[in-house]
């Protein structure tokens, strides 16, 4: 079996994704967050193909090298249907989705409407559930936590996060998991990413287009917003770093409810919101584990 992921182009959702693939067997399909890459799973890739599984991990919609949406959308439903049009265009009529930061919130939805072609969810760093958004007004820790997505609201968000390099986003690596000594080569696909034309602009308008209407609403008006979402009726197992400086562990209280197949939750000690290349040898066991169930 090959050592390293092949790449090739794939057609969904009207758009030519990027994706790097290993194995054969069962479908994995991981959808990376930000600031990230589909670089994000090359240490879970190798162990779960070398385990029987077909794993494959898109540069998601607008992360070049994928192209831009052509019809400009970013949110989080549009992400959704590029899980489940992707799984389509792979060759295979079920998956099993892993999906961290941005990745689980496409990931989740796609298992909720769909769990005849999700056989199972891992999901990292983002929980399910009503908490993030009741967080955004009544828990301080998490507001502070969240300041930047306010911050790209704003037009000139491109041009500080571009800045001197892309160095903010190195700043936001060391914020988000003080306990990684990640190296400049871990983050250099990350910055080569966003330099192509469009590709920055693209990421930072999944927050504009699934956060910036919501942050016009109105506290009073919350709880419509913060209805209990549907139940996903998959097994699910969850993954978050104890030390997460983007999400804080507590909000995973309560996620439980919404998983009537059963869900797993493991919160990681000296790991942050990478958590699953922060401690991937840790998290490929818990993975397998998990899969064997």
């Amino acid at each position: 079996m090959e050592s390293q992921p092949t790449q090739r182009v794939v057609r969904a959702s009207n758009i030519d994704f990027h994706v790097l693939e290993m194995g054969d067997g069962p479908l994995i399909l991981c959808l990376h967050g930000f600031p990230d890459t589909a670089h994000s799973f090359r240490h879970q890739m190798p162990v779960l193909a070398a385990a029987g599984f077909h794993v494959v991990a898109p540069f998601m919609r607008g992360y070049a090298p994928t192209g831009l949406a052509p019809d400009g959308r970013y949110d989080s439903a549009a992400l959704s249907e590029d899980a489940l049009a992707l799984v389509t265009a792979l060759g295979h009529k079920d998956a099993i989705l892993f999906g961290h930061d941005w990745g689980a919130v496409a990931a989740y939805p796609a298992a909720a409407a769909s769990a005849a072609r999700v056989t199972k969810l891992i999901t990292a760093a983002v929980p399910y559930g009503a908490s993030f958004i009741k967080a955004l007004v009544t828990n301080y820790a998490q507001q502070k936590r969240s300041w930047y997505m306010y911050f790209f609201q704003g037009a000139f968000a491109e041009a500080a996060v571009s800045h001197d390099n892309f160095n903010f986003l190195e700043k936001m690596w060391s914020d988000w998991s003080p306990d990684w000594k990640w190296t400049k080569e871990d983050i250099e696909p990350l910055k080569r990413c966003f330099r192509a034309p469009g590709a920055l602009s693209a990421a930072l308008g999944y927050y504009r287009a699934t956060l910036g209407a919501m942050m016009k609403i109105p506290a009073d008006a919350i709880a419509a917003v913060a209805a209990p979402p549907a139940p996903i009726n998959v097994p699910a197992m969850m993954l978050h770093g104890r030390n997460d400086g983007c999400i804080g562990a507590e909000l995973l209280d309560g996620m439980e409810d919404f998983f009537p197949k059963g869900l797993r939750k493991e919160i990681i000690a000296g790991a942050g919101h990478f958590v699953h290349q922060e401690k991937s040898a840790e998290v490929n066991k818990l993975i397998l584990d998990f899969l064997k169930s």
